[in-house]
């Protein structure tokens, strides 16, 4: 018997100081699909991945809420988890970077790369902000742009003219924290003698399959020159790993950032009770190891990454697979034009499904960049899973209600040709997935739909059920055995739907090996449920909507007051209260006061309309208390009363009750828009009354 593939998959960490969106979502997505199929053709796959914790930018954020470090790395890994699972990414194991495997292992490949001659010193010449006492990072830099002079400029390049620099070039730098003038520095930082592997990387990425072709390109560009030597230290303070033997110094958050998939591992089979596993996979070359990355992170991966592995005595991945970007509409991803849609307030709008199906349906081996064009995204889904694939179920189960529910003995000689029609499309499928070509295997698959809707719609059994009731349950009997094998062909794409299918057929979970089994003789099966419905269009713009007032409110709000030292002089003093008051009588509110704001989920009980009132409801609102609360909300322009019950809300529960001329109002109720096109905010589907938001 064939020993199946033993595949170890990572996905690259995201990091942990903002949330999960729909730009990310393009790579666990993909690579959720690749992992499903491996496991449907009988592979052992552990999937793996990780939040990406440490850096100057998680200790700043952290700073800012007045919360630790880990405390923060905590709150967003059980962000990021419950994000990446709504959208039904399985993960064998999603860790942290900051984990004691992860700082064993950055020390043992450490020591071994010193060992062998690989870690050099030089000083190097660095700004420093002398009211934080910290080296500050390119991004902790903001100045004038030495090329095209554009103010504000970050300090590794410039956002309007696309100009690389060192932040020292930069024209009046000052500290993003403080705001201070940075001074300049010399500190001794360890380097990776990356030019040492020059010659291994280029035998490496030559290997067939090791990475495709376009990026294989541009590799060979940097690799025709001498690779640099790689700065892989920062000076404290700094949230990460202390190097060994060296006080103050900490391993750059790139060096122990893709060692956290080995760290992943290790963790998960300490506790399955395979440790042995670990050095299956990270020791040995009979077993796989994937990496599934973006374009904009292949450096790190294909050159830092298998050096430094070399250098610790590990095996290299057996390939890196490299993805385009998203773009909305045609634009690119941007938190301040509200079209960095987090994956949160899709879920709140949209079925998760309908997002892996469109990129599934866009996505290549390529590099190409992905547009989540909303004409696109609405069409492909309600013509293509609507009214195709989901069509077959529902007008076929529905239909056998008139026959008991209960199919044939088996199917016809027509049925075997349609189910043998659909069953030759799965060399092409598979083939198509493995390589990463979804897009492919998804015009096979709605080829096979349309092979068997043209067979239901040239049988029409509905005409026949009458006079003909055998007749028809042949039919349906043969359309429902074809779509086994499409069935198959969705799991990896649509799991969900799938499992539902299964369970209104009244069958075991499928994969490849049921490829040519039948339905069994005389099913009967279970009553039609609902496996996918049309989406409007009113949806996706409601999520628009919903995004775009959320990075308003974040873009409005202004950076965390610095914490002055105990030294502040009564002049600046002064200042800051004249600064604060002029603010205050302008209407600008300071962050202090938005942390006063009670924002709770609300489910509205009942909502009536108000005699008298052309724009008002009375509506009854379960906070999570005794009783429910009044809300006089004007809301009737854009709402019917009906619709709204059961609706889960966002309000504010510690406004002060206000009494109207119809009744007194006890919260209010958050929205965006006007008249009929305002729009609720609504809270996380798994929400419950009284929940905080914070």
């Amino acid at each position: 018997m064939t020993q199946a593939r033993r595949i170890l998959v990572t996905a690259a960490l995201p990091y942990a100081n903002g949330p999960i969106h729909l730009g990310h979502l393009v790579e666990y997505i993909q690579t959720d699909i690749w992992v499903r199929y491996q496991r449907l053709r009988g592979a052992e796959v552990y999937f793996f991945c990780a939040d990406d914790t440490h850096g100057t930018p998680v200790m700043i954020a952290a700073q800012r809420l007045g919360i630790t470090p880990q405390q923060l790395v905590e709150r967003v890994h059980g962000e990021h988890l419950r994000d990446l699972q709504g959208f039904l990414v399985n993960f064998a194991h999603f860790y942290s970077t900051n984990s004691p495997e992860n700082k064993a292992l950055a020390e043992q490949i450490y020591r071994s790369a010193r060992d062998q001659g690989a870690i050099a010193r030089r000083n190097v010449q660095q700004l420093y902000c002398q009211t934080d006492s910290m080296f500050l990072p390119d991004r902790f830099v903001r100045g004038q742009c030495p090329n095209c002079a554009s103010l504000d400029q970050y300090g590794d390049s410039c956002e309007v003219c696309g100009a690389t620099y060192a932040p020292r070039d930069l024209k009046e730098p000052h500290c993003a924290i403080c705001g201070t003038t940075p001074v300049e520095r010399e500190s001794e930082h360890l380097f990776f003698r990356l030019p040492l592997y020059q010659e291994y990387l280029k035998k490496w990425l030559h290997r067939e399959g090791r990475v495709d072709s376009g990026v294989r390109k541009k590799l060979d560009e940097w690799l025709q020159g001498e690779l640099r030597e790689w700065d892989i230290s920062r000076d404290g303070p700094y949230f990460g790993f202390e190097i060994p033997d060296e006080p103050n110094k900490y391993f750059y958050v790139w060096l122990d950032a893709p060692i956290g998939y080995m760290a992943a591992a290790r963790n998960y089979f300490d506790r399955q009770g395979r440790p042995d596993l670990f050095e299956i996979f990270w020791k040995s070359e009979e077993s796989e190891v994937y990496h599934f990355i973006g374009k904009d992170i292949v450096y790190f991966h294909t050159l830092f990454w298998p050096a430094l592995l070399r250098a610790g005595g590990f095996r290299t991945p057996s390939a890196v697979y490299v993805h385009g970007f998203l773009t909305l509409n045609g634009e690119k991803m941007s938190k301040s034009r509200g079209t960095l849609i987090r994956a949160e307030t899709f879920l709140k709008h949209l079925n998760p499904e309908a997002l892996r199906y469109f990129y599934a349906a866009r996505l290549s081996d390529g590099l190409d960049d992905l547009d989540l064009s909303q004409t696109d995204f609405l069409q492909r889904y309600n013509a293509e899973v609507v009214g195709a694939i989901v069509n077959i179920f529902s007008r076929l189960a529905g239909l056998s209600k008139k026959l008991e529910r209960r199919l044939a003995a088996g199917p016809s000689p027509a049925g075997r040709k349609l189910a043998q029609t659909v069953r030759e499309a799965a060399p092409t499928i598979q083939t198509a997935f493995e390589g990463r070509d979804y897009a492919r295997a998804i015009r096979e698959i709605n080829a096979a739909a349309a092979s068997i809707n043209r067979f239901v719609n040239e049988s029409a059994p509905w005409n026949i059920v009458a006079a003909a009731p055998e007749e028809a349950r042949q039919t349906i009997t043969d359309a429902l055995n074809a779509s086994l094998p499409l069935l198959i062909y969705l799991k990896p794409v649509l799991p969900a739907l799938v499992e539902n299918a299964e369970r209104m057929l009244g069958i075991a979970a499928l994969d490849y090996q049921t490829l040519h089994q039948d339905l069994p003789p005389n099913q009967v099966i279970g009553e039609y449920v609902h496996l996918a419905q049309r989406i409007e269009e009113a949806q996706f713009k409601a999520m628009l909507a919903e995004e775009a007032a959320l990075s308003g409110e974040i873009g409005a709000q202004r950076p965390a007051p610095v914490i002055k030292n105990k030294s502040e002089s009564a002049q600046e003093k002064k200042v800051n209260q004249k600064e604060e008051s002029d603010a205050t009588q302008s209407g600008i509110i300071q962050i202090e006061d938005l942390s006063k704001v009670d924002l709770c989920v609300g489910r509205i009980l009942s909502a009536q309309l108000i005699e008298g009132a052309d724009r008002l409801l009375a509506i009854q609102l379960d906070v999570g208390e005794q009783r429910p609360r009044s809300v006089i909300a004007g809301i009737r322009a854009a709402y019917q009363p009906a619709d709204l019950t059961d609706l889960l809300v966002v309000c504010v529960a510690n406004l002060a009750p206000r009494k109207m001329k119809f009744g007194v109002s006890e919260a209010m109720l958050l929205a965006t828009g006007e008249g009929a096109q305002l729009t609720l905010f609504a809270p996380h589907r798994s929400a419950n009354p009284g929940d905080r938001l914070r």
